[in-house]
């Protein structure tokens, strides 16, 4: 656990681009409320139902194919 929790999406996202080339969100909004581009880190948004295992494991295959291909700045959609 990184202790990041409570952390405003703007703050979350620097914190998460100094450690990590990826990051995995099922905020829909993000990209609405958030200039991503500015920031040095890949952005992939999940679509499923809900946020549970049991919604999230059939888009899995989705997002290993996105993480082999993804590049910094870009944001990526998975889902059905």
């Amino acid at each position: 656990m990184m202790g990041w929790a409570g952390i405003k999406n703007s703050d979350l996202l620097r914190l998460a681009e100094r450690e990590f080339d990826v990051f995995i969100t099922v905020d829909r909004n993000l990209s609405f409320q958030q200039n991503l581009p500015k920031f040095k880190i890949a952005v992939l948004v999940l679509h499923a139902p809900t946020n549970r295992i049991v919604d999230l494991k059939p888009i899995v295959p989705g997002i290993l194919a996105a993480l082999s291909n993804v590049k910094v700045g870009q944001v990526v959609s998975i889902g059905p």
